[in-house]
């Protein structure tokens, strides 16, 4: 009999639940036992929709982050925030964010807020964790009291559970040593807090956990390989069974190395990683599980169950009982349930599976491997005849995109002149001082705007009203702007609801759900557009508003777009195409809309690419093929343009050491990234590359609601300066203000306004 069991379920809720009740929670509206009732009833809700399946995860929700919930379980805090004598679930939130909620137990005075832990993507997914921090001197200390407590609820739901964790030597990679010591080291000091853990596992009666190692996917040097060597040398003494979870790629030269790990299981992505699985079964040992991974937990296409199970009824009759199926990874990474859409377009909505209907998908899977293929016959015919439609539909090709994709060449993405010729003519017409300020495009939605959007969607408001609306939130943010002193202004983007779904809206090849909310980090969802055909441009998309805002001002006014590998990497893209086609297809879509900006007078315009480092392969290996592509989309989307016409782009929480030589080959003139978490750490690649362009370190941390100092905000930029010349250097936040209030915004860019005089010598 096949076993089959989830790795994960999205943890925010159909209707984004979580997301409403921990906003409430931290803005002092609600009661901490209220937020903690609203997670028990999702986790009831979660673990009944996974019903049927032979194991279901344990431990995979969080209030904000899996990673964090494992340092919490470790006892890896920050020193920051070791003293905080109220309830755990309140320095959780410190760590996470800065600060919880509002006068929590009046701890406001003593324990307050803290610098917030440092945030990056997980592995090459949108959604972010908060990074472990190490130190020579770290020690570790067991709380198993959420796992224990989950783990008890399961338990009178009469669920089978499988806790999931992180494993030792993923957590030791994921973190940052704030010494720069050696994170191995802390491996010995590491292990016996998972015995511990494993052990009080065990005590409560689990037979199986997951274990989650997905930097096995990566490329690992000696010490690394040995790490797991060493680690699980020592765990597989615990009374529990391990499943070794990987996912998001390939083993390929790590296959030895995991076969002969003394663990009862294994989990493979057979999405992304199919060429394991024939050697693995061959390097297995006879009594191993073999967890295969058949069901995309990354994006949202019905899967082609026939031929899943053409591939996998002979390894399930060479296998018998050590064979387990499930999704590839977690579904933390998709929308809830298809059932939700009301509104869904129903030709592309017979194409789709959230994470409740891939899970049906794994049911239909299971029955057909345990008993025969003709008692899910007409469940196989109807799958079989959605995937033809798609294939047949009309929708899906435009030959007139696909010829234009065919006659690009290397002119399109080259600039007339080099850039020190550009800067010199962008000075002359720009006029603006040393450090200049800006921000990076959005200001606060706040419930006005999303009242108005609302109404608006739901034809209560017509169109000249509507615009009304965006009109008058439009000239508050240039008001604003134009009274904190800022150099080079934004139009504030009321009237988006999203950075990629806004203009996926505008786009042919798009469709757009109601429903389909992904977590990105803590109580920050978003709503991926799907990519399910070739993409066009009918009509300029962002031209009207922009051309108003530059009307009330006489400073530079900056078009705000976003770059065609971000649309892309944060999109449900389709999957019957390579992605470099799609994204081509998006760069001359979105280089339409930049002349049309440039032709409106606007001379300033910023298309980020917020996601280019996420889209990298995970292996070091595979990097220079994406590089490559991406590269040549941005530039074909940026290039056509004058050399008065200043491009700048901006990008998110990433590391960009290993990739500054392609960021450069973007050739933008100016670079907005995220520096402050990191305590302008990341610019660090600076020191070794001497990059030619200007560039903005981030130094007001927006996705914490504290403010930043006048002082702070000096003290980063002198550190900027020591890696990059400071008449190369702009003053901004590290990302866009949409998720803040204008009561935390003002303060914060009137110290960063400040800070920027300060440098310039001007009182």
């Amino acid at each position: 009999m096949t076993t089959i069991h989830n790795l994960g379920f999205p943890r925010i809720g159909a209707k984004r639940e979580l997301k409403f009740a921990l906003e409430s929670y931290w803005k002092g509206g609600s009661s901490r036992d209220a937020l903690k009732d609203l997670g028990a009833q999702l986790r009831r809700l979660h673990w009944h929709n996974q019903a049927g399946l032979d194991l279901v995860p344990v431990g995979d929700f969080a209030f904000y982050d899996q990673v964090l919930d494992m340092s919490f379980t470790l006892g890896n805090l920050p020193e920051r925030v070791r003293d905080f004598h109220g309830d755990p679930l309140d320095n959780y939130f410190r760590v996470a964010r800065g600060r919880s909620a509002q006068n929590a137990d009046d701890h406001g005075a003593c324990c307050g807020g803290v610098a917030a832990g440092e945030m990056t993507k997980w592995f090459d997914t949108n959604y972010h964790y908060i990074v472990p921090e190490f130190t020579a001197a770290s020690e570790f200390k067991l709380d198993t009291s959420r796992l224990q407590e989950q783990l008890a609820e399961a338990k009178a739901q009469g669920i089978k559970a499988k806790p999931v964790i992180v494993g030792p030597i993923t957590y030791l990679a994921l973190g940052k040593a704030k010494d720069d010591s050696d994170k191995l080291a802390l491996l010995p000091r590491l292990l016996p807090i998972y015995l511990e853990l494993l052990e009080a596992l065990a005590a409560q009666g689990v037979e199986w956990v997951q274990i989650d190692e997905p930097v096995l996917v990566t490329e690992l040097d000696a010490a690394w390989q040995n790490a797991f060597n060493t680690a699980y040398g020592q765990l597989q003494n615990s009374r529990v069974k391990l499943l070794l979870a990987t996912y998001f790629g390939q083993l390929q030269e790590n296959q030895a190395l995991v076969a002969k790990l003394p663990v009862a299981g294994l989990h493979i992505d057979a999405i992304n990683g199919r060429n394991d699985v024939l050697p693995l079964i061959e390097l297995l040992p006879a009594d191993k599980v073999l967890s295969l991974g058949v069901i995309n937990g990354r994006n949202i296409w019905k899967t082609d169950l026939t031929a899943v199970l053409d591939w996998l009824e002979p390894l399930a009759k060479h296998l018998g009982e050590r064979l387990w199926v499930a999704p590839s990874c977690s579904l933390l990474h998709v929308p809830v349930d298809l059932n939700s859409e009301q509104k869904l377009d129903g030709e592309i909505k017979s194409w789709l599976a959230y994470a409740q209907q891939k899970l049906d998908e794994l049911r239909l899977l299971g029955k057909a491997l345990r008993d025969g293929r003709a008692s899910v016959q007409s469940e196989l015919a109807a799958n079989q005849a959605a995937l033809a439609a798609r294939r047949a539909s009309p929708r899906v090709n435009n030959p007139a995109v696909q010829a234009a994709v065919a006659k690009i060449d290397t002119k399109l993405g080259q600039r007339s002149h080099a850039y020190p010729l550009r800067a010199s003519k962008q000075a002359a017409l720009l006029k603006l001082p040393a450090y200049p300020t800006t921000t990076i495009g959005s200001f606060p939605q706040t419930a006005e705007i999303r009242h108005a959007r609302s109404e608006f969607k739901a034809a209560r408001l017509d169109v000249s009203a509507y615009k009304r609306a965006m009109q008058k939130e439009i000239e508050r943010s240039v008001r604003e702007q134009e009274a904190l002193g800022l150099d080079v202004l934004v139009h504030g983007e009321a009237e988006r609801n999203d950075m990629v779904e806004y203009f996926g809206e505008q786009l042919q090849g798009y469709a757009f759900s109601q429903f389909g909310w992904v977590q990105s980090y803590g109580s920050r969802c978003v709503k991926p557009p799907i990519l399910f055909g070739d993409i066009s441009r009918p009509q300029a998309m962002t031209v009207e508003w922009i051309t108003y805002a530059q009307s009330l001002t006489s400073k530079p006014m900056k078009g705000m777009l976003t770059g065609p590998v971000t649309i892309l990497n944060w999109s449900f893209v389709r999957d019957d195409q390579p992605r470099a086609v799609s994204c081509k297809q998006l760069a001359l879509a979105i280089r339409d809309e930049v002349l049309d900006l440039e032709k409106a007078g606007v001379r300033v315009i910023q298309i980020d690419e917020a996601a280019l480092r996420e889209g990298l392969p995970l292996r070091k290996s595979q990097w220079q093929d994406y590089l490559d592509w991406a590269v040549e989309s941005f530039r074909i989307t940026a290039n056509g343009v004058e050399d008065e016409t200043q491009i700048h782009t901006h990008m998110c929480y990433s590391e960009f050491n290993d990739i500054i030589g392609s960021i450069a080959d973007m050739d933008a003139d100016v670079i907005t990234i995220e520096t402050s978490r990191s305590d302008m750490e990341l610019l660090d690649a600076f020191d070794n590359f001497n990059y030619p362009n200007e560039i903005g370190p981030g130094v007001y941390d927006i996705h914490s609601p504290n403010i930043p100092t006048q002082e702070h905000i000096v003290q980063l930029m002198r550190k900027a300066a020591e890696r990059v010349p400071a008449e190369r250097l702009w003053v901004n936040p590290d990302c866009g203000l949409k998720t803040r209030q204008w009561a935390e915004v003002m303060p914060a860019l009137r110290n960063m306004v400040a800070a920027a005089r300060t440098l310039r010598g001007v009182v």
